[in-house]
């Protein structure tokens, strides 16, 4: 199972947030490229990136922090948060980015989703970011009647190369990720589903592996990285490091 260091973009820094409340942040690093380096270093294959600042206003904030942590690091880099239009997404493929993240489009601009799809075939995925099974949009400030399951389904049939998704309530918490909630998302799809929110310990990451046979192919770990809970190197000793394998344009992605 692939594991991925989350680094939260808030002013140009390196944040978290408590259950994607951004007035409960908290700073853990002035500068986002010297954590990268960081996690790199450990032996992450891939790092995830969320603009805080743009998902709030809907096109990308931090992109000089962004183009700043892809030069820095040898290692592939997904970005997601207000990416909405197709020039957002370009931009950022632009600056070398390897997949990006759409959410609030798959809600309200599916036909968009699947002209990007099939525009960058496997560098789009799709971030289903769910309260209570209803998927939440525009920087998680709104709560829409979508069932996460439903529009998971909905988004492989348009091409998405993957699915990732967070429990809201249990982001930044440190309570342990959603197994059931993963279960019932991934089950239906070929897909691969990527596991984020909830990461506590070494033991949440064990416990995810009962549903890699499902499709859950990666987890995304922030906080507890971040407080020292989880040991990035150990971690990935320990769950064994997958890893979605790039290659040339005439082949596909896909997780080994």
């Amino acid at each position: 199972m692939e594991i991925l260091p989350a680094i939260d973009l808030l002013d140009g820094r390196c944040v978290r947030l408590y259950q994607g409340d951004y007035q409960q942040s908290q700073i853990y690093h002035e500068n986002p490229v010297e954590v990268a380096r960081q996690w790199a270093a450990q032996g992450a294959t891939r790092l995830h990136l969320v603009d805080l600042d743009g998902a709030k206003v809907g096109k990308p904030v931090n992109l000089a922090a962004i183009e700043a942590i892809v030069r820095a690091v040898d290692i592939p880099v997904q970005v997601g948060g207000g990416l909405r239009d197709r020039a957002s997404v370009a931009q950022l493929l632009e600056l070398g980015v390897g997949r990006v993240i759409l959410g609030t489009v798959a809600v309200e601009q599916p036909e968009l989703v699947a002209s990007l799809c099939k525009e960058f075939p496997q560098q789009i995925v799709v971030g289903i970011d769910a309260r209570n099974g209803k998927v939440a949009t525009r920087g998680w400030l709104e709560t829409s009647t979508v069932e996460a399951t439903d529009l998971a389904q909905q988004m492989e049939k348009l091409g998405a190369a993957a699915i990732i998704y967070t429990d809201i309530h249990r982001d930044g918490t440190l309570v342990g990720p959603n197994l059931d909630a993963l279960r019932e998302i991934a089950a239906p799809l070929e897909i691969p589903v990527i596991a984020s929110g909830g990461v506590s310990a070494l033991r949440d990451l064990l416990s995810l592996l009962s549903l890699e046979p499902l499709g859950v192919k990666g987890v995304i770990v922030g906080k507890a990285l971040y407080t020292g809970d989880v040991d990035l190197k150990e971690a990935i000793s320990a769950v064994g490091q997958g890893r979605w394998q790039d290659v040339p344009p005439e082949g596909f992605p896909r997780f080994a």
